[in-house]
């Protein structure tokens, strides 16, 4: 559960504000507009597929910059 104190004579708007970006850095935004509405089990499964692959390609390339690093000093 999320939840965010007052600071002081806070704002409501700033404290909201600060709730909302907390909600979005733990993914919760994303989370509920994902299953707000119904997704067949192949789309799941082709989401996930992609996501894997969009993981190894970042792993991939930090790992190729890594190397050229090295290759500079």
């Amino acid at each position: 559960m999320i939840r965010v104190r007052a600071r002081g004579d806070e704002p409501l708007e700033q404290l909201l504000k600060r709730f909302k970006k907390i909600c979005e850095k733990e993914g919760l935004t994303k989370e509920i507009k994902r299953t707000s509405y119904y997704e067949k089990p192949s789309e799941a499964k082709r989401r996930k597929v992609r996501q894997m692959i969009k993981k190894e390609l970042k792993r991939i390339a930090l790992k190729e910059k890594m190397g050229q690093r090295r290759h500079l000093r």
